[in-house]
């Protein structure tokens, strides 16, 4: 069966790049291009059979690890392949938590994104970076589900209960039964401490 694979990055020429590589690790594979977040997941809920996403961390939409985050809440069982400019020692393990397999500098040679799809493609997973530690809040907000990740995504964006509850199109009463399991889920109180839980571990959107 012909595999599929997103590419989700918002500069045309690193795309362009992205696709040689799957063309040369998986030349039978169809390749989606997305160049915002919202496109991603819309392509993410669409997508009949989705082998793998390569993502870049910073995108419209979208900065620090809520892409990676969200996208594996919509499709667990899909691999997740990070590709960014961003500090590799810190940001690797930080997407790891996020649901990330692993992680490749935008600077490496095209080579090693070749490598890189092929070895994502096969099921392997990068192994965790000697001495790096996470903080435990990651694999707490990686434990929402997709709809509590997006109430936390609106929260984090300022936007009250009702408004959260327009733009995803359920009930204000739903989005505070949300709201309550997040809360639970990260070990916080109140809705001021989840958006600075959340705040540290740089799950936000970009304005």
């Amino acid at each position: 069966m012909t595999r599929t694979i997103l590419i989700a990055d918002d500069h045309p020429l690193f795309r362009q790049a992205l696709k040689l590589a799957v063309s040369r690790a998986a030349p039978d594979a169809v390749v989606i291009e997305a160049g915002q977040l919202c496109e991603a997941v819309d392509a993410v809920r669409a997508a009949e059979r989705l082998d793998l996403i390569l993502l870049d961390l910073r995108m419209p939409g979208s900065e620090g690890f809520a892409g990676v985050a969200l996208l594996h809440a919509e499709r667990p069982n899909t691999p997740i392949m990070v590709i960014s400019s961003a500090d590799e020692a810190e940001a690797a393990p930080r997407a790891r938590a996020y649901g990330a397999i692993g992680f490749v500098s935008k600077t490496a040679d095209l080579a090693t994104l070749e490598n890189a799809v092929a070895r994502a493609l096969a099921g392997e997973r990068d192994a965790p970076t000697e001495g790096a530690r996470v903080d435990e809040m990651s694999t707490r907000v990686a434990s929402l589900t997709p709809t509590e990740l997006k109430v936390l995504l609106g929260v984090l964006a300022g936007r009250l209960n009702k408004q959260v509850a327009f733009d995803l199109g359920i009930s204000e009463g739903t989005v505070k039964g949300h709201m309550t399991a997040i809360l639970r889920k990260l070990g916080v109180q109140n809705r001021t401490q989840a958006v600075l839980a959340a705040r540290a571990m740089d799950i936000h959107f970009a304005d």
